[in-house]
């Protein structure tokens, strides 16, 4: 069956509409649009009260050529496309340096630097957008802050103390602290911008072979935190894209985030699946950000 054309995204029209009349051609600071993450009715909710499309293992992708991929498309399509929540793998290569990979760089991968640079692109050239990066990080630290300054992606990440209210989108683009940056290992150590992902979120399972395991169930992370990773996508050792356009199609996936709001009281913030570009991840977190308050 012939791929279907995709309407470009609310960002993506704004974006093209400001390059059309001159805005931000001549190398100025761009002007901060009316709207947050393509909603005017986003920039008055905190930052815990919106959903954001998330890609799982988001540097593991075809177009990139890597081998055994989770994504189809490479980070920077998945921004342009919508995807507003990024889950990246960091491995130390065999020569010592930092790369994005998952488990068995092979396969492969993508220096940090310029991963994180692809990040910075995306949001110099989009200012009323607010990305989140989860990192599964085995290396320490430093050298992910080192990675942030030589890409320049330091210049827009926040700092968040646990427990503490999250601002709304509006305060975060009016500061231009519009990259929230979560980590499994050594976070709130060394960097206030640098977030312990189980201090401020919980998620569901993540090891579902087939829809039929996939549950409501609290995995890592503490009842009261206020963010909820919504896992849904499967894994049998490896992704399994073959069923990636029923895994993401509605009504599985929305009845599924729906329910499990239900069961747990909160809404589900980073709606992670396999191969954002099959099913419906975006008309999914549409209908879970128009929900009444």
């Amino acid at each position: 069956m012939a791929a279907r054309a995709r309407a470009p995204t609310i960002a993506t029209a704004l974006m093209i509409a400001m390059i059309g009349a001159g805005v931000g051609c001549d190398g100025g600071e761009l002007p901060i649009p009316p709207e947050c993450n393509g909603s005017i009715e986003l920039c008055g909710r905190r930052y815990d009260e919106i959903a954001y499309p998330t890609t799982h293992n988001a540097m593991s992708n075809a177009e990139d050529g890597w081998s055994f991929p989770n994504q189809n498309l490479g980070i920077a399509r998945q921004l342009e496309d919508g995807v507003r929540g990024l889950m990246l793998d960091v491995h130390v290569g065999d020569n010592g340096r930092p790369y994005l990979c998952h488990a068995i760089c092979a396969a492969g991968q993508t220096p940090l630097a310029d991963g994180l640079r692809t990040i910075r692109d995306f949001l110099d050239q989009h200012r009323g957008e607010v990305v989140t990066v989860i990192f599964e990080s085995y290396v320490e630290a430093p050298v992910i802050a080192a990675g942030f300054e030589t890409s320049g992606l330091a210049t827009y990440v926040r700092g968040q103390a646990p427990g503490a209210p999250w601002p709304t989108l509006r305060e975060l683009i009016d500061l231009d602290q519009r990259l929230l940056v979560f980590t499994d290992d050594d976070g709130d150590r060394a960097y206030d911008w640098y977030l312990d992902v189980w201090a401020h979120a919980w998620e569901t399972p993540f090891a579902a072979s087939t829809t039929a395991d996939f549950t409501c169930d609290r995995n890592r992370g503490a009842a009261g935190n206020a963010l909820f990773i919504f896992n849904h996508f499967l894994t049998r050792t490896l992704a399994v894209p073959e069923e990636a356009a029923a895994t993401n199609a509605n009504p599985l996936l929305i009845d599924r985030a729906l329910a499990c709001s239900a069961a747990s009281g909160r809404l589900p913030n980073f709606v992670t699946v396999d191969f954002y570009d099959q099913g419906d991840l975006l008309a999914a977190v549409l209908t879970l950000n128009r929900r009444p308050d």
